[in-house]
């Protein structure tokens, strides 16, 4: 199970203490605020696509959507997110749990500067029932991200 992946992957760091699990669904982002009693805005949902052939995932603020001028620009491709199956075989996470953290080999991960307005944001941790709080620094460097980048709309900046 992914969950497990992930607090494995937290444990080497003494942090798999600090995962949440809820008795209640966190797979959409107004879920996932609802549980950890936070605003919408602070969820750090993190979106897969097929890049060319490989997949990506890109974790953004709750409040953001992709904007499809700035992802091409990024990518040079247009957004094409990953089906529910697509996601848990090439990502190494299902829907509603994909979180930046122990992915597949070859998923490389970016961060949207969306993020970058909070001190701390709640990225999922692998199951739709899951969350962990980072500060920005944690999440860039748990997550191993490949860049920062801008690819989301819709946000109060």
């Amino acid at each position: 199970m992914s969950i497990e992946k992930v607090k494995a992957f937290f444990k080497t760091y003494g942090m798999d203490q600090n995962i949440q699990e809820f008795e209640v669904s966190s797979a959409t982002v107004e879920l996932a605020a609802k549980a950890l009693q936070c605003r919408p805005e602070r969820i750090a949902k993190t979106l897969s696509f097929m890049a060319g052939s490989r997949a990506i995932l890109v974790a953004a603020a709750g409040d953001a959507k992709i904007d499809n001028s700035k992802y091409k620009a990024q990518f040079g491709t247009k957004a094409k997110m990953l089906s529910p199956e697509e996601a848990e075989t090439l990502a190494g996470h299902a829907v509603g749990g994909v979180c930046p953290f122990a992915v597949n080999e070859g998923v490389d991960v970016y961060l949207d500067v969306s993020l970058k307005r909070f001190d701390t944001v709640f990225p999922a941790c692998g199951s739709s029932n899951s969350a962990i709080e980072l500060t920005i620094a944690q999440l860039e460097e748990y997550s191993g991200c490949k860049a920062w980048v801008d690819v989301c709309k819709g946000y109060d900046q």
